[in-house]
């Protein structure tokens, strides 16, 4: 039987990566494009506006993603604004602002959303964790950003740039840590559902 497919508007390698490895019950598909960022302090607006940008571009049912990184000493910087941050000050740059702060805690949240051109459905997740002192670990194709470098999980304290495969499966790769797996889980019962229907017809 013929694997289900979705398109993933993003040129986001990292996170086509995520997708596959989270997604395994379904075939992603890239459409690799750059997608216009509304200044917004809201993933979830940042998020659905994307969506939208992206069904006009191929015009069939398609997900989109946001993330943002907060840092709790500074007050949920950089946030949104996460892009904005890396292209000027940079990783350095956030290290740069924390030396000396003992609370480290940071976290990221992501929002994907679902658009098929009449409905739209949203996914969150969140990951918790500290910052480490300085870069570590690898710059690789499995990596989002450079923040891979500097995140650090805290059950055994490795930046995300230091997990290997498992380690990423298994600290990263929980439900609630994954819109990805929150989105499978809606997207095979709908069309599931839509076959019986189409079934019953």
């Amino acid at each position: 039987m013929k694997k289900k497919q979705i398109v993933f508007v993003t040129s986001n390698l990292g996170k086509v990566k995520s997708a596959q490895r989270d997604l395994k019950d379904i075939d992603v598909i890239q459409y690799e494009a750059e997608l216009i960022e509304p200044r917004s302090n809201s993933i979830e607006e940042i998020s659905k506006t994307k969506a939208i940008q992206a069904y006009k571009m191929i015009n069939i049912p398609c997900i989109s993603m946001d993330s943002g990184f907060f840092i709790e000493e500074l007050r949920g910087f950089p946030g949104t604004y996460v892009n904005n941050a890396l292209e000027t000050i940079g990783v350095e740059g956030i290290l740069k602002l924390m030396e000396g702060k003992e609370n480290r805690k940071c976290k990221f949240r992501e929002c994907l959303v679902y658009y098929d051109g009449d409905s739209m459905k949203f996914f969150e997740a969140e990951t918790e964790g500290k910052l480490s002192n300085e870069m570590r670990g690898l710059d690789n194709k499995e990596n989002w950003s450079k923040l891979s470098c500097i995140f650090v999980v805290e059950k055994i304290e490795k930046t995300i740039a230091e997990l290997n495969n498992d380690e990423r499966e298994i600290y990263l790769g929980q439900e609630e840590q994954s819109c990805f797996k929150k989105f499978i889980k809606w997207y095979l019962k709908k069309e599931e559902n839509l076959l019986l229907k189409n079934t019953n017809i």
